[in-house]
Order: structure tokens, then C-alpha cells, then sequence
């Protein structure tokens, strides 16, 4: 049985920096040695690093590449095309979330993956976030005894570290198939769905608050559980000046639970009972970039034992149709159910 994974990584823009980190810091059994960018200078940074061959096709690479598995980090409408390019070249797959920004396109991935005997997981990093684990863990032990309620804020300032080029990706809505909800959003709903379960049913508004965004850059929403808890969803990001929140507040009958922001450094736990009116640092604070290396550690135990990982691709359906409902839902006016 080998004993390494040798990874491309396709698509070598920004978040293909927080992956390498991931890997080099908590993933020893991965080594990057393809990377494939029609920007050659992006494919360059990240072969500096780890002495990766670089491509700027992925069809060079599958011809002339040495890699068992790939990493796609590419926008969400080129990720039908080239999860099934390397399937069908027998490589194990790891997909930047969402699967894809439409229904019927996650259906066909999941199909040719399901005709392979290849992994196939789906790179939603929330399932690793620290901050998210420990908190499920204090749900799991009881710590706020039953759940009330919970809220998540992704509320954040624009931040051109992901915006480099002239016409980012991001900020079209035939490339990403929404805005902020279906992209980052992501992020928020899967911890939502780790600690109460499956949503049901929701209820949204959608704005446009930064005019350079195709799709929404505001959602105010309500999430109806199948347990019949009710959780606000709050997503927003624009150029102006805002006030730092809370990313997640989880109210039990005997307690809450606060997430605290933290891309970077910041973050942390903070558990408040009647033991702790003013609220017990339980986690030092770790940040979003520390869940990389925990997911694709997953990802290389999967390939090289057959470890089954932390959560499923057709797991990952459940932040695009809860997105995809909350679209509906901005139309109609009305509750609109997840799964249906």
C-alpha cells in the first residue's frame, strides 16, 4: 500500500494557498506534485513551494503528470467538466464545494463517481473548522442542554485577497450561480446542519448591496429544521465599514454557545451557563484557515486506507439546495422546502 498521495492541484488562485498550508501543517501523507493554472505565475508559486510539475492545461497534465488524485479549485461552472475529465482518467477526486451550481450537473457528478471504485469528497472545510467541532462536541455532551434556537453571521467587510483580478469570478452570477449564499454562505449553513440536524424548510430575502457582485451580497433568512427548531441565517459583505459579530450563537435551555469571528487568529469558543455568566473560553481561538489541514488529511486517509470520511459528497447537497430554496423562496415570498 503506498504511503503518499500525490495530489495536483488544479486551479492554483487564492484558496489553493490556504489548501497548501493545510497540507504542509496537519496532512503528512500528501504531496503536491502537479500544479496546472492557465496563469502560469500561479502555478509557479505554488511548484516553488513544494517542486510540483506545472501545467497550464489539465489535459497536459493528465498526458504528462505523475498524480493518483487531484484538487479542484476552480470556479463552480468548471467543476462538472473537470471532475468527470478525471474520473474518467482514474484519479481520486477532491471538489472545492459547491459540487456544482445546478442540481442536475451535482447528479451526473455523482453518478460517474459512483461507477469508479476512486474516492470522490467534496472540499467543504466548515466540517473541520475547529471552532464548528468543538461546539458540536458541547451540543453532543449537553453542555446547553437542549437546542432553542441558533443564529449564524457571515458578515464580513470585501476583502480584495480574494478579488485580484479585474473581473473576479465571484461576481458573476453565470459562473457561481448565485452570490454570497451559494459561495461563502456554504460555509455557515454546514455547521447549522452538523448541530440541528437536517433543514427543511426556508424563508428569505435577498439584497444587492455592493453594486460589483452579480448575485446577492445580503440574505436575511429563516431555516425550519426537520426537529422543528427555527435558526436565523445572516450573510452580508459589501465595501463598506462594519462592526465586528458573533459568526454563530447556539441557544440551549441551560446555556449558550458562542462562535466568535476569526478568518485568521481570531475566533474561539465561549460556553455561558449559570456556572459562567460572563461566558468561559473553552477553545482558544483557531480561525477558518486551521480547517484545511484536518480535510485534506481526511481526504488522503480515504484514499490511502479507505477511511470512510467525515461527511459524504451527497452531504454536500444539502448547502446547495438549501441555497437554491432560499432563491426560490426571495421569488415567491413564501417558504420554499429544501428537499423537494
Amino acid at each position: 500500500m503506498p504511503e503518499t498521495v500525490k495530489l495536483a492541484f488544479v486551479g492554483c488562485g487564492a484558496i489553493s494557498h490556504f489548501h497548501l498550508e493545510g497540507i504542509i501543517e496537519s496532512a503528512p501523507h500528501i504531496r503536491v506534485t502537479a500544479a496546472i493554472d492557465p496563469m502560469s505565475e500561479r502555478a509557479q508559486e505554488i511548484a516553488e513551494q513544494t517542486g510540483a510539475q506545472t501545467f497550464s492545461t489539465f489535459a497536459e497534465a493528465l498526458e504528462k503528470g505523475d498524480f493518483d488524485a487531484v484538487d479542484i479549485m476552480l470556479p463552480h461552472d468548471l467543476h462538472e467538466e473537470f471532475a468527470l475529465q478525471a474520473f474518467d482518467a482514474g484519479k481520486h477526486v477532491l471538489l472545492e464545494k459547491p459540487i456544482a451550481p445546478t442540481l442536475d450537473a451535482c447528479d451526473r457528478i455523482l453518478d460517474a463517481a459512483n461507477k469508479t471504485d476512486k474516492v470522490f469528497m467534496v472540499a467543504e472545510n466548515s466540517q473541520y473548522w475547529p471552532e464548528i467541532v468543538k461546539a458540536r462536541e458541547l451540543i453532543q455532551d449537553g453542555a446547553i442542554g437542549d437546542i432553542v434556537t441558533a443564529r449564524a453571521g457571515m458578515v464580513a467587510e470585501f476583502d480584495d485577497y480574494w478579488f485580484k483580478d479585474k473581473k473576479p469570478w465571484r461576481f458573476e452570477k453565470g459562473r457561481t450561480g448565485g452570490g454570497i449564499v451559494i459561495d461563502g454562505g456554504a460555509h455557515w449553513i454546514r455547521p447549522l446542519r452538523m448541530w440541528l440536524g437536517e433543514i427543511d424548510e426556508v424563508v428569505a430575502v435577498l439584497g444587492h448591496p455592493y453594486k460589483g457582485m452579480e448575485g446577492e451580497s445580503l440574505s436575511r433568512a429563516l431555516f425550519r429544521f426537520q426537529s422543528g427548531i427555527v435558526a436565523a441565517f445572516d450573510a452580508m459583505m459589501f465595501d463598506g465599514v462594519l462592526a465586528p459579530d458573533n459568526w454563530w450563537r447556539i441557544t440551549g435551555t441551560q446555556g449558550e454557545i458562542i462562535i466568535e469571528a476569526g478568518f485568521g487568529g481570531a475566533g474561539g469558543v465561549r460556553l455561558y451557563d449559570a456556572d459562567h455568566h460572563e461566558g468561559l473560553l473553552v477553545q482558544e481561538p483557531n480561525g477558518y484557515a486551521k480547517s484545511f489541514g484536518p480535510e485534506l488529511h481526511d481526504f488522503s486517509l480515504a484514499v490511502l486506507e479507505g477511511k470512510e470520511p467525515e461527511a459524504g459528497p451527497e452531504y454536500a447537497l444539502g448547502e446547495l439546495r438549501t441555497a437554491l430554496a432560499m432563491y426560490r423562496s426571495a421569488e415567491t415570498g413564501r417558504w420554499e422546502k429544501v428537499w423537494e
